[in-house]
């Protein structure tokens, strides 16, 4: 680990030293490029020199010990030595997990894909429930919350909605929601008062830079037509909806949200460019971690992550078996303590997969 660390710190002071060459600050597109690695690599090596000074304290603490007579000298070298060595351990941990490779979409935006599953009526009520939810998670984050395209039901429930979340880490938070949510209410067509369970299926896809996926426009077939549902007079009687289909792959993106058609078609490109991007990571990752995947599940949207039992007041992680009885806070947006949850156990099995 010192010798990574070292290196790290050597890159660090090197990148510092070209930022002040005039050609590179001449250059603005290669100033950016040096500064963005100078950066990534401020908080491991500011850390790295915390850990150095507490090192030295301790032997400098244990030289007291071994060679001065004083007994109050003693005193305070032991009690600075114990207050010392728990930095230490603090300070390793810390550094073990920023030596864990980061996911490289950690800090993209995020396209939030909510779609009711077994259920009917009542599961697309909790899919609107759930998109209120991650809605004032991201308001917490102080992140910025759109809605691209919403398929409602007749009494307030979503068959599918998504928004788009922009905002720093949004992907390092949100990408832990993928897969099949559970509901266990009373609905409220429930007559008998019996609980019933329902399902969500959510999906959550990092925005892809026009550098992560090329389309050409020799790929798309693009239609327009009315669009249809609530949405008052002008959305209703002008060809505004927009219908992308991207032939090599067969994907198709339907964007109708927008007054105007323009409008609609930047956004079904972004959904689009977004999917290509995870359908290209999927295939990656296909090939490179089957075996692990074999291991710990499969990891596809299918398999149930989370339960919410509203009688109970209780939410479930099951990947985790994290159980909270705090689901009203849960469902007005307090994701926070699940996804620290998360975040520390895909960190720990990242770092021990590390130190094999």
């Amino acid at each position: 680990m010192f010798e990574k660390l070292r290196l790290f710190e050597a890159r660090y002071e090197e990148l510092g030293r070209l930022l002040g060459d005039p050609a590179v600050i001449a250059s603005k597109t290669e100033y950016a490029r040096l500064a963005k690695a100078r950066a990534e690599l401020e908080e491991v090596v500011q850390v790295f020199g915390e850990y150095k000074v507490v090192l030295a304290r301790i032997q400098e603490a244990k030289r007291i010990l071994a060679e001065e007579p004083d007994a109050e000298l003693h005193q305070l070298a032991e009690e600075e030595l114990a207050d010392f060595r728990e930095r230490e351990a603090a300070l390793e941990r810390r550094l073990k997990l920023l030596l864990v490779p980061r996911d490289p979409a950690d800090d993209k935006n995020v396209f939030l894909e909510i779609r009711a599953g077994a259920g009917g009526e009542e599961a697309a009520l909790f899919a609107a429930d759930l998109a209120r939810a991650y809605a004032k998670y991201a308001e917490r984050q102080g992140w910025r919350v759109e809605m691209i395209a919403s398929h409602p039901t007749g009494v307030g429930g979503f068959k599918e909605v998504t928004l788009f979340l922009q905002g720093k880490g949004a992907w390092s938070r949100l990408k832990y929601e993928r897969g099949v949510h559970r509901v266990q209410r009373v609905p409220v067509t429930e007559s008998s008062g019996r609980i019933h369970t329902s399902t969500v299926t959510v999906a959550v896809l990092p925005e892809a830079e026009e550098v992560d996926v090329r389309i050409e426009e020799k790929d798309l077939k693009i239609d327009v037509f009315r669009a249809s549902g609530p949405g008052g007079q002008g959305v209703n009687t002008t060809d505004s909806a927009v219908r992308i289909t991207h032939l090599p792959t067969g994907l198709v993106v339907t964007c109708q949200d927008e007054r105007s058609q323009i409008k609609n078609r930047a956004k079904a490109l972004r959904v689009l460019r977004a999917r290509l991007l995870e359908q290209a990571q999927e295939e990656q990752r296909a090939q490179i971690a089957a075996d692990r995947r074999r291991q710990v599940g499969t990891g596809e949207r299918s398999e149930r992550i989370r339960t919410y039992n509203v009688p109970q007041g209780r939410v479930t992680d099951h990947r985790i078996g994290l159980t909270l009885h705090r689901l009203p806070e849960v469902l007005e947006g307090d994701f926070a303590e699940l996804v620290d949850a998360l975040q520390a156990s895909d960190q720990a099995g990242r770092l021990q997969e590390l130190t094999r």
